[in-house]
């Protein structure tokens, strides 16, 4: 779910997501860590509930996020930044080792 945000937030019109509800109790609260990080760097996110509703089309621009030691959060902050212009810092970005450990340094190969 939260690449999936980072992508409807430069899709064109809303996109909704529903009964997503378990996703508050994963490694972080994805829901709400997703739509704070997003929102940090320009997105317009509302939580709901069960997920959150998103209006496409935002210009991203550089911020300091946080990835809530999660490391779905941490990969889809840092794909977020690869779009937002300006700088993007992603906190606690070694959450991401758990599920892919070459994860920072395959990025930094794909930008150059």
């Amino acid at each position: 779910l939260p690449v999936l945000a980072v992508a409807a937030s430069q899709a064109t019109g809303r996109t909704v997501i529903r009964d997503a509800a378990e996703l508050r109790v994963k490694e972080s609260d994805r829901i709400s860590a997703t739509a704070a990080g997003l929102n940090a760097l320009g997105a317009k996110i509302r939580e709901t509930e069960d997920g959150m509703m998103i209006e496409g089309g935002s210009k991203l621009a550089g911020a300091e996020v946080e990835s809530h030691g999660d490391h779905r959060i941490a990969m889809s902050m840092a794909v977020a930044g690869l779009i937002a212009d300006g700088a993007t810092t992603v906190g606690e970005s070694e959450a991401a080792d758990v599920s892919y450990p070459t994860f920072w340094g395959e990025l930094d190969d794909a930008r150059t």
